[in-house]
């Protein structure tokens, strides 16, 4: 065992200065395990061994490399095992041929400093005074000649502050103290050096963070911070300084007192900071502005201080450009904060959106905005910049996942909403929001802004989870219902309810005042949702709750556009009190007057064409709500907008050309509810065709033959052929007809230009319409897969599939065929669930299904041939999976032994519904035109899905 030992022990050592540069710490992590597992080796003598073996002097100077790295991967191995702090000797020895090591920059660089340094990090106090202190005292004495020898100072002077005791670092240095005035500027100049040497490391350099520590410690921060991080390291234009001067500030944070942190906030590293974030919004630009963001997120997550958790987000949100905060008005980072300090930093919010400070801000204006100062109220534009930032940040924090009280949700609510729509004429006590007015007027262009915030809380509140610690609470959120209160009232009747108190009061006045005709619609929606919520705990409580949340959206969107919302407002009343009438239901003539649904699925229809995210979700969530109720003229209201042959009917020109208005509209202000999912990239794609198709485009032959009568009526022609030229007076009258008709001629081909261009704008806003519509197919084929009305889906579906699979696509086009397919093979062709009740239409299903798989026979393109058939088989399925009424009678049961061993024989012969001989004969066909056919677009996996599902 000893000869073996040995021999490992001489391989190993052999192998730390291996020419291979991944080979050496695998064979310096085994010694160390070696070493770890035998505690009998001497450490001295591995050492001594390693020395021998990588001399340094002797070797050869081509092998000096290898021999530097192999004392290095010695000396780590050591360490590694966890024993070279035990052993005084050994240790000593490691550090001085670490010393030595450090020679060999060119080959090492600082790695034997920086083990240095993680070997005395782990060394006990008393060794360091007794073994090692005297070895690194030339070290210790030179710590402001390199970044290295000071990092190992100031580790030192903090794990051992009993033997680095300020008269020792008199003694070796002359100063009792690392951070004074007389040592800044070489402080500096390190610093420098080291944050230009790691900036590719992205992280704060070590050494910078222990000498902010030892700053602390010796009571000189302020002194530190300003003579050596603001008018030292900000005073060189680099940007790895910069950055190690923002990363310092970040690190800082979770160290300083309350005084110190707002001394560092209002400083000139916020503001340079502010300057970095404003300046890199262009891409490809590095930005700080998330990591600093986490900095926040980790200070707030691990300090319990309320008062240094508000000084900061305080502080953060004071640095302003132009008025306009640079923090993120949705930043995540309130989720850390103490209910304490969220509701004192929501009310300086309020504050300050009410008599905005802006003395108290750190504003900052960029090189471009000093250079396009232009003579307008700076005060009143930098109030307007704060008001929206404070009303969006408001807004946020209802979304952010902070935990909070339903009182707080519905305070800022309540707040958002007044400003954004109401006005005090004076203060009141009867109404929270108007007990201070504004210290300046909120004006016209921030009314339409906040608007657009609020809707964006709204769509906050519809989605919001209950809230509550209540056993009530804890009920509705395993049901997973949101966008209610804990005792199930609706967040946006709540608001409601608020509206309409304050249109009672005599103290406030609405921005867009109601006329009588909105006026009386108010009263009546309201009504209309009382009368509902008495029907709320009936059978039909879906249908009830789709149509209150629908009324109450409606009427908030009356705050906002007036005229718009009363056409859908007057017809969303009138088709609630048919919904709901006691009179009895009459059948219907074929013209008939349409019935409720039928009213409900245009305005649904209507609403969705609309800018608004949360008027299209809740558009689609009543009709999930409401969809059981969908009668075949309903269902027909929806596929006829995605009827790719009724494209240029006037029913959905007229949809597009409102939705376009509407969209032109939403284009002039923010999105209240952010980005939408449509695809609307298809906008650019076509921009630059039509100069291409100009330039291809051959002269017409009217213009042809008019250019050729202006040139007759010249005598131009004529005169080809002899030497005397016109006149001026002729050649001037000549240039002038000649003018005007190529001028007529390039309005007729700008007019043409416009055309089209109108065209495409009509058509990809249509197909934007027709993609928002699939959602209500898909959660018609989701929530009511059994109902019969499902089969009237298929060929609308497949319709669509073949006429974009057909169709030079673009993005946009692509998107539309992409969601229709998946929509067709997961929702409906997929369905575990299918209609149970067709023995009424078997004739009209085994006719569907011949159909269906004559035109995939008939198809040239397997690929929309496939959907076809794809559709069939689901048909197969239907049809198998019902029992016909004359055939009810249950089946003889197998024997008790052969049920064991044929388990699924009685599945496997059961047709249901399904005529076999029928079916056999159009399946039989098919196939026959797959085999003998070479064109066929029929392929071989069609046949085997349907003889593996259908092995009957």
């Amino acid at each position: 065992q000893d000869d073996e030992l040995k021999y490992t022990l001489k391989r190993l050592v052999e192998g730390l200065g291996a020419t291979r540069k991944a080979a050496r710490p695998g064979f310096s992590l085994a010694l160390a395990q070696v070493l770890q597992a035998f505690e009998e080796i001497p450490m001295c003598s591995v050492l001594e061994q390693i020395k021998e073996k990588h001399n340094l002097e002797k070797g050869k100077k081509k092998f000096l490399q290898n021999a530097a790295f192999g004392n290095f991967f010695g000396v780590m191995a050591l360490f590694q095992s966890g024993r070279l702090v035990t052993d005084r000797k050994a240790l000593l020895e490691s550090i001085q041929l670490l010393q030595q090591l450090a020679h060999h920059q060119a080959y090492l660089r600082d790695l034997p400093r920086k083990t240095l340094i993680d070997i005395i990090s782990q060394v006990p106090e008393t060794v360091f005074e007794e073994v090692l202190f005297g070895t690194l005292q030339s070290d210790l004495a030179s710590a402001f000649t390199s970044p290295d020898n000071l990092h190992l100072l100031l580790v030192g002077m903090q794990k051992f502050p009993g033997v680095l005791k300020p008269r020792n670092l008199k003694k070796l240095f002359g100063s009792p103290t690392v951070v004074n005035e007389e040592n800044i500027p070489r402080l500096v100049e390190l610093l420098q050096s080291v944050a230009k040497s790691e900036k590719k490391d992205k992280k704060l350099p070590n050494v910078a963070f222990d000498l902010l520590q030892v700053s602390l410690k010796e009571g000189v921060f302020e002194l530190f911070w300003k003579e050596g991080v603001e008018d030292g390291l900000l005073k060189e234009k680099s940007g790895p300084v910069s950055y190690m001067c923002y990363r310092l500030l970040g690190s800082a944070l979770p160290l300083l007192s309350l005084d110190q942190l707002q001394m560092v906030l209002k400083g000139k590293v916020m503001q340079h900071y502010g300057e970095h974030v404003v300046t890199t919004q262009l891409p490809d630009r590095f930005k700080f502005a998330p990591e600093m963001e986490a900095y926040i997120d980790e200070f707030l997550n691990s300090c319990d201080d309320l008062e240094r958790q508000l000084a900061v987000m305080i502080g953060f949100s004071t640095l302003t450009n132009q008025g306009n905060p640079v923090f993120s008005s949705s930043s995540r980072v309130v989720r850390h904060l103490q209910p304490v300090a969220l509701q004192r930093y929501i009310d300086w919010l309020k504050d300050m959106f009410l008599r905005p400070d802006l003395d108290c801000c750190l504003d900052f204006s960029s090189n471009r905005q000093k250079q396009n100062q232009e003579n307008v109220n700076r005060a009143h534009h930098k109030t307007t910049r704060l008001r929206k930032w404070v009303m969006h940040r408001l807004s946020t924090i209802i979304e952010s996942p902070v935990k909070k009280e339903e009182c707080l949700v519905m305070d800022i609510s309540r707040f958002c909403f007044f400003h954004a729509f109401f006005e005090a004429k004076k203060t009141t006590s009867q109404i929270h929001e108007a007990n201070v007015l504004p210290s300046e007027p909120l004006d016209e262009q921030f009314h339409s802004v906040a608007e657009n915030y609020f809707f964006g809380l709204l769509q906050t509140l519809n989605t919001l989870a209950v809230l509550g610690d209540t056993a009530k609470a804890a009920a509705l959120r395993e049901k997973h219902i949101h966008g209610v209160t804990a005792d199930g009232k609706l967040w946006i009747f709540l608001l409601v309810e608020y509206a309409n108190k304050l249109l009672s009061s005599e103290h406030v006045k609405v921005v867009k005042p109601f006329s009588k005709g909105q006026r009386d619609a108010w009263e009546r929606t309201l009504q209309s949702v009382k009368n509902l919520q008495k029907k709320e705990n009936k059978s039909d409580s879906a249908k009830v709750v789709a149509f209150q949340q629908l009324l109450l959206l409606m009427a908030i969107h009356l705050f906002k556009n007036p005229s718009e919302t009363m056409d859908v407002l007057s017809d969303l009343l009138n088709c609630t009190e048919r919904a709901f009438s006691k009179e009895p239901k009459k059948k219907k003539a074929d013209n008939a007057e349409p019935g409720w649904i039928e009213v409900m699925v245009e305005i649904l229809l209507s609403l969705l064409a609309q800018p608004s995210l949360l008027i299209r979700r809740i558009s689609r969530s009543v009709f999930v709500r409401i969809c059981p109720n969908l009668t075949k003229r309903g269902l027909q209201l929806i596929l006829d907008v995605l009827d790719p042959y009724q494209e240029q009917s006037e029913e959905s020109a007229v949809v597009v050309m409102e939705e376009s208005k509407k969209k032109i509209k939403s284009a002039q202000d923010t999105d209240e509810e952010g980005s939408d999912d449509s695809s609307d990239e298809g906008d650019t794609e076509e921009e630059n065709d039509s100069g291409e198709e100009e330039k291809n485009e051959e002269v017409d032959d009217d213009f042809r033959s008019q250019l050729m009568n202006v040139l007759q009526a010249g005598n131009v022609l004529v005169r080809d052929d002899s030497d005397e030229e016109l006149d001026d007076e002729a050649m001037m009258a000549l240039d002038k007809n000649i003018s005007a008709l190529f001028a007529e001629q390039q309005k007729r081909i700008q007019a043409k230009k416009d055309e089209k261009d109108r065209i495409r704008k009509e058509t990809i806003l249509r197909r934007d319409f027709k993609i928002k519509v699939l959602d209500l197919i898909e959660a018609f084929l989701t929530k009511q897969s059994e109902n019969p009305l499902v089969f009237d889906i298929i060929e609308p579906l497949l319709h669509v599939i073949e006429q974009c699979m057909s169709s030079d696509s673009d993005k946009q086009e692509v998107d539309f065929l992409q969601k229709t397919a998946n929509i067709f093979r997961n929702s409906l062709c997929r369905a575990k669930q299918y209609c149970k009740r067709v023995d009424a239409l078997q004739e009209d299903l085994h006719a569907f299904v011949e159909r269906l798989v004559k035109k995939a026979c008939k198809h040239t393109d397997s690929s929309v041939a496939l959907y076809y058939f794809s559709a069939s088989l689901y048909l197969l399925r239907v049809l198998r999976g019902n029992t016909s009424d004359k055939s009810s009678a249950p089946p003889t049961p197998l024997p008790e032994k052969q049920s064991n061993t044929v388990p699924q024989a009685c599945q496997l012969l059961s047709t249901g519904c399904l005529d076999m001989e029928r079916v056999t004969v159009i399946y039989r066909q098919a196939l026959t035109q797959f085999l003998t056919q070479r064109k066929s677009a029929l392929t071989s996996s069609m046949f085997h899905d349907l003889f593996t599902r259908f092995p009957v």
